[in-house]
């Protein structure tokens, strides 16, 4: 089998995707590592797996798991690999994958229970880590509101630790758009608010519904217009001298609260 170098054509184009234009021009992007690989091939998005001769030794049961899917393999020198990364320590291991994004309408429905509502998050490391956190708690999917992040950056999908592959991810930059559906599905929207009249630790019976949390952007929180939307403003309390709470610790908080209510209130009596 031919080593493939950075200069290959198939590399060239692949190396195009970590570019946000050519992932929406393509509906491609690339996952890293062995985390993101794994899922990738489980979830039957992989086109084509790179991978350094190091890596093919090191992560062979994950490399003749894609031959075995009929996934096309190649081998890259290093210097290939490092032009497909954007981290400092390349893994040698990248796949080029279908885009996850779903339309709005496959995100949220009459049977959505728990959906998580990042609005303009920049962040991607914290777009991750909110979709990771919403597959913890078994939510029904993440809709990206307004002028957010692409989940399929590469830090994104790092942070997500494969569980980007695991439920419904939409993006939708019209905020009013995405409340108007979460309303006509019948989801209570909830804001997190420093100042809100519900305090998360009196809210359990308000959390047995079915909830859509909205997260404001790491700089600047949520609009006030669209925290005004909301049924109802929830603050989490502070008892230690911290001034706030960081977005993803914040999101974390709420949707773990929301499953919690949730899962109690689906078990069977006995």
């Amino acid at each position: 089998m031919d080593t493939l170098t950075e200069r290959t054509p198939r590399v060239v184009s692949a190396v195009k995707l970590l570019r946000t234009a050519e992932r929406r021009k393509t509906g491609r992007f690339l996952a890293e590592g062995e985390n993101s690989v794994t899922e990738a091939l489980a979830a039957a998005r992989v086109h084509e797996l790179f991978v350094t001769e190091a890596a093919a030794v090191r992560y062979a049961p994950l490399v003749d798991d894609a031959r075995r899917r009929g996934v096309r393999v190649a081998v890259v020198t290093e210097r290939a690999a490092a032009r497909l990364s954007d981290t400092v320590t390349p893994p040698g291991l990248v796949a080029v994958c279908d885009t996850l994004d779903v339309p709005l309408g496959e995100a949220v429905t009459a049977q959505s229970q728990l959906v998580a509502v990042p609005v303009a998050v920049a962040e991607p490391g914290n777009a991750g880590t909110l979709i990771r956190v919403s597959d913890a708690v078994g939510a029904d999917a993440v809709v990206l509101a307004g002028d957010s992040v692409d989940p399929h950056n590469g830090k994104c999908v790092r942070s997500s630790a494969g569980s980007i592959f695991h439920l419904p991810v939409a993006r939708e930059r019209d905020t009013d758009l995405v409340l108007a559906t979460l309303a006509d599905a019948g989801v209570q929207i909830l804001a997190t608010a420093a100042d809100g009249e519900v305090d998360l630790d009196e809210a359990d019976e308000l959390l047995a519904a079915p909830t859509a949390w909205l997260f404001g952007n790491e700089a600047h929180g949520l609009d006030p217009a669209v925290a005004a939307r909301a049924d109802h403003r929830v603050r989490i309390p502070i008892r230690g001298r911290a001034e706030s709470l960081n977005l993803a610790t914040a999101a974390s908080i709420c949707l773990y609260a929301s499953a919690r209510v949730q899962h109690r209130a689906a078990r069977p009596i006995t």
